[in-house]
């Protein structure tokens, strides 16, 4: 073999050697630059100056609370004619001892007409018919149907559920709301606390959080005053 065979040789080898490790090179390079230009959108990365009014929470429950309050009345109706009833018709009439044995009932050997007996019944009756009324009317106010965020994103819109159907609505700047809780952590109510107003608004988390990163950059955060 000549000298300028081998030399021949010895070049296509080598070229054919070139090609695989470029093309490792290459594929690796494809690899490195496709992992690392994936984006990955966090609540610093969002626009709150919306253009137009944005619902954040929604949660469309009404029969729920419709029932709710139903109960709560007749229970508030129960209760009131109970302590009316205390008041009004039980008659002081005094247990005659004797007659007491082993087997009497309890309620034979009481004296519900007495004084110290007829009123703390009808009091606890209608402290109880009215607390009950005024728990479940105020935690019907306290729950919120929908959240808005306003145009420019400075202000949120709270529309709560009320005892008769209709809706309340409360807009407060966007300051003056801390929400108390993570919403990915929460688990069965996202308690929001209102600046100067008493007790918490309350999201179901059965309800649909429309914008969830919208909402994790305005209304989900938690401010200190």
């Amino acid at each position: 073999m000549s000298l300028l065979s081998l030399a021949a040789t010895v070049l296509k080898r080598s070229a054919g050697l070139r090609f695989p490790v470029k093309y490792v090179s290459e594929k690796s390079n494809i690899k490195t630059i496709s992992s690392t230009t994936i984006p990955t959108k966090t609540i610093h990365d969002v626009n709150t100056n919306v253009i137009k009014d944005v619902i954040l929470f929604k949660y469309e429950n009404p029969k729920f609370y419709m029932y709710m309050n139903i109960f709560a009345v007749v229970q508030y109706m129960f209760w009131t004619y109970l302590g009316v009833f205390s008041f009004s018709t039980l008659r002081d009439a005094p247990v005659d001892k004797s007659t007491i044995t082993d087997d009497t009932p309890w309620f034979r050997r009481i004296n519900l007409g007495e004084n110290k007996y007829r009123n703390t019944l009808g009091i606890v009756s209608v402290v109880i018919g009215g607390s009950s009324l005024a728990v479940i009317w105020m935690y019907t106010l306290r729950s919120v149907r929908y959240l808005i965020l306003n145009k420019g994103g400075k202000s949120l819109t709270f529309v709560t559920y009320t005892p008769f159907g209709k809706n309340r609505m409360m807009t407060v700047p966007m300051e003056n709301v801390c929400c108390k809780e993570a919403r990915n952590i929460a688990r069965v109510q996202l308690p929001m606390k209102i600046k100067n107003k008493w007790m918490h608004y309350m999201l179901d988390m059965r309800g649909e959080f429309k914008n969830p990163l919208l909402f994790d950059s305005t209304a989900g955060l938690m401010r200190k005053w």
